[in-house]
């Protein structure tokens, strides 16, 4: 028999209503199951289900990369981007796992030094009204030097969330590739580009400015002299619903793809 996990962010409003929607659920199908919070996640289970949002599902990800297991994100969140269900359709997504009618997307990571992260690492100035001044290479060749608010270094899973924001291009899931996007460059020459994700990522530091870095918005930590990216060898397994694909989701969570003439 399975066992199962349901990872519970209680920060969020009604996410204790929804975990016992859920294990109410779960009791029809007289499954083996434990409610565990996010901020204690436990190993030693099969698949888990996550009640929150997306940097809940991102924090769960990098936990459970380490043991391959699947998870499945149900939103609580405003936009919920790598959720598969809601309170609208729960009862319909449960049973769909319970007998098998889904899939498992494995989803690139990149890692540096013992940090981990599913969508990016963000460089930015220690204050954040400044400019910063720093340099990228690229498998150790120097490419450019920046004068902006910052750098973002997202992988295809990245790439829908602060990249594309910021200017940078979308990447289908499956696609093995690391975007770097500047944040507010002060110059036209400094556009996003796409590189291998075997690619050794560098980006150094100017000594007469302050820098942080965040893993997935979640993990700050401080840049001294130089920081250093590589795809890690983790991935993290996003479980998907049959009738879901990136593109239906990229429609529906960001509305991508729709005329401005068609009501006209």
């Amino acid at each position: 028999m399975k066992k199962y996990a349901i990872c519970c962010n209680y920060n969020i409003d009604q996410s204790e209503k929804l975990t016992e929607s859920l294990i109410k659920e779960l009791t029809l199908y007289n499954v083996d199951y434990k409610v565990i919070d996010v901020n204690s996640p436990e190993a030693g289970y099969d698949f888990v289900f996550v009640v929150g949002g997306d940097g809940t599902i991102l924090k769960t990800a990098r936990f459970y990369s380490k043991y391959k297991t699947p998870i499945f994100g149900i939103n609580l969140g405003h936009l919920g981007f790598l959720s598969q269900a809601s309170n609208t359709n729960l009862k319909k997504a449960v049973q769909e796992i319970i007998e098998g009618n889904y899939s498992i997307e494995k989803r690139m990571m990149l890692q540096s030094d013992r940090y981990l992260a599913l969508n990016d690492f963000v460089v930015k100035g220690e204050t954040t009204s400044r400019a910063i001044n720093f340099s990228l290479e690229i498998n150790n060749k120097f490419v450019c030097e920046y004068f902006a608010d910052g750098i973002i270094v997202s992988t295809p899973t990245g790439s829908t969330a602060y990249s594309m924001a910021a200017g940078g291009p979308v990447l289908v899931p499956d696609i093995e590739a690391i975007t770097i996007t500047p944040i507010c460059p002060h110059t036209f020459s400094a556009r996003p580009i796409v590189v291998s994700s075997n690619s050794k990522i560098k980006i150094i530091a100017n000594p007469s400015y302050k820098y942080k870095i965040s893993a997935d918005g979640q993990e700050v930590f401080t840049l001294n002299k130089e920081f250093i990216i590589n795809k890690s060898e983790m991935y993290a397994n996003l479980a998907l619903l049959k009738d879901n694909d990136f593109f239906s989701i990229l429609k529906s969570k960001l509305n991508w793809g729709f005329s401005p003439y068609k009501n006209k």
